[in-house]
């Protein structure tokens, strides 16, 4: 197709979002060329956009490669503004969605075919050698996969709440990640066939749509009447439960982390659910030495501010990519302090100068600096159910029931222990990952622990702030005998003001978010039995469970 003018209003509405974003002014016009074939190795061809500024200058090229379609969706929100700032676009379909050839397969051919676009765009007569990447989500793996041989066109890349290891979204922290991986696959099998009005309307009501098939058993069968497309890929994630096997490496780009060469902007939320492999990306290549920018802010998968991503973005390429005068950035990292609902600039992450704060889980639900108790202490216990597994209720999910939420109807649950501290007379600032160092012992080996740390305000209300569950290794132990779980939390940046109470959850799971553990140690993806476990936590001198924050005084 010839390259035509944008549409009016297409170009009224990016005017529109770029004063509410606070971006400069538009610096040029934009052509765009609709469906521009890419031919890959194997004879294949990937459909692509491509917005050309109107400009006499040569410019860099930004390519953005996506499964979820060229629509005005991705057009106005990630290219059209960076085309109307002085760049080429490329937007690409990957393959076996939206008219590219082939059959998806979710990331495995992304590396080959992102060095076959590269390729491609160095017989283009707009292309000028230089090239960044950009996008979110998939959009940030399709960039570490092309990092992995990173071309030498290659100069920054933008990573928008981006994965490098998909095999670490699914079975990273042991339980299996159910609600987000069936929830994606459900949305990939349907999304040729419905708009945007209908596609947003089926992600809010995806739990409860989907409820029959996160409750069945077994799991491996969940996706099986997803309709529209299928997702014949979920049971291979499902049974695939040894992440180190061979089988997995296409679904790994950890090795771009180790050979990118290239500024990176890394910008992630607090709830997100890749932000574990955010924060992994910003240290592997700030230990490197290479030019990295991290920004936190208090966003979900579905939350994110382009008016803070899309100026940081604009400004990282043009200090990085088409030499232009950088917009500053004070420090390298910038996070959103929860809570304290303020940006803070810091020079690394996490911040030098936090202490361990540590407050002992006393037997009669008390958060206390004071030592255990005596050694007639009782545990605490309660009873977890597989077949009444206990709900997850917010944090780092795909959904749009994502991030904070009131925990007080969850903590009302027999199988919901909470452990708090009396009002707070002075501010506790978090920054970093909280700690559980719970002593635990149960009758039945096969467990998950779940720690949650939540804000109790004036009124009482808990509010989740950062959570993580294990997977309990059955190593031969009695699982009668005590023994110390160490649950590292995710990394937050809080502020828990005075008055204000400090709350750590402990339960047995957190369904459908993570798949329920069944507790007769069968295969998460084939195993259809099930067995309760009483789990007791225990607090006497020589067994005292404790949580350590990582603080500092405000």
């Amino acid at each position: 197709m010839p390259a035509r003018p944008l549409n009016p209003l297409s170009a009224a509405a990016t005017a529109a979002l770029g004063r509410a974003w606070r971006l400069p002014p538009k610096r040029n016009k934009v052509l765009l060329t609709r469906g521009v074939p890419v031919p890959m190795r194997d004879g294949v061809v990937l459909l692509a956009d491509h917005y050309a500024p109107v400009t006499d200058e040569v410019r860099p090229t930004i390519l953005m490669r996506c499964p979820y379609g060229r629509g005005p969706e991705y057009g106005l929100i990630i290219a059209q503004p960076y085309a109307e700032h002085g760049y080429h676009v490329l937007l690409e379909s990957t393959r076996g969605t939206f008219g590219s050839g082939g059959d998806f397969f979710p990331v495995v051919h992304e590396a080959q075919d992102g060095q076959d676009t590269v390729a491609w765009l160095r017989g283009q007569d707009w292309f000028d050698g230089r090239l960044a990447t950009l996008g979110p989500s998939y959009l940030g793996f399709v960039q570490w996969a092309l990092a992995i041989d990173p071309p030498p066109e290659l100069k920054a890349m933008v990573v928008h709440v981006g994965p490098h290891d998909m095999v670490r979204l699914a079975h990273g922290h042991g339980p299996f990640q159910l609600l987000f991986l069936l929830m994606w696959s459900e949305m990939i099998a349907h999304q040729e066939r419905i708009g945007m009005v209908r596609a947003t309307a089926r992600l809010v009501q995806a739990e409860r749509r989907l409820a029959p098939a996160l409750n069945r058993l077994p799991l491996e069968t969940a996706a099986d009447d997803l309709g529209g497309d299928g997702a014949p890929w979920f049971r291979d994630w499902v049974t695939g439960t040894e992440p180190e096997h061979p089988r997995w490496d296409a679904y790994r780009a950890s090795e771009a982390l180790r050979r990118s060469t290239v500024p990176t902007l890394l910008i992630g939320g607090f709830h997100d659910p890749f932000l574990d492999q955010t924060l992994e990306q910003y240290h592997v290549l700030r230990d490197r030495g290479l030019d990295v920018g991290l920004t936190i802010g208090p966003w979900t998968h579905f939350s994110l501010d382009q008016s803070v991503i899309v100026p940081e973005s604009l400004g990282w390429l043009d200090a990085h990519v088409a030499g232009g005068v950088p917009r500053p950035r004070r420090l390298p990292v910038r996070v959103f302090v929860g809570g304290l609902r303020k940006w803070r600039d810091l020079s690394a992450w996490p911040p030098a100068g936090t202490t361990g704060l540590t407050w002992y889980l006393q037997p009669d639900g008390q958060l206390s600096r004071a030592g255990p108790g005596s050694a007639a202490s009782p545990a605490t216990s309660f009873r977890y159910d597989p077949a009444d597994p206990t709900p997850s209720v917010g944090g780092r999910m795909l959904s749009v029931r994502a991030g904070p939420r009131d925990n007080n109807r969850l903590e009302a649950r027999a199988d919901v222990l909470t452990f708090t501290t009396p009002p707070l007379a002075r501010p506790v600032e978090v920054l970093g990952a909280p700690v559980a160092e719970v002593r635990v012992s149960s009758d039945n080996p096969y467990i998950d622990l779940f720690a949650r740390l939540c804000d109790v305000d004036a009124k009482g209300r808990s509010r989740n702030v950062t959570d993580r569950i294990i997977r309990v290794p059955v190593d031969g132990e009695d699982a009668a005998a005590t023994r110390t779980l160490r649950v590292v939390l995710d990394d937050t940046a809080y502020r828990f003001l005075a008055g204000h109470r400090i709350r750590l959850q402990i339960s047995g799971g957190a369904h459908p978010r993570y798949a329920r553990n069944l507790g007769t140690g069968e295969p998460v993806g084939t195993g259809t039995r099930m067995a309760p476990a009483t789990i007791s936590i225990h607090h006497r001198p020589g067994q005292a469970s404790a949580l350590v924050l990582p603080a500092r005084e405000p």
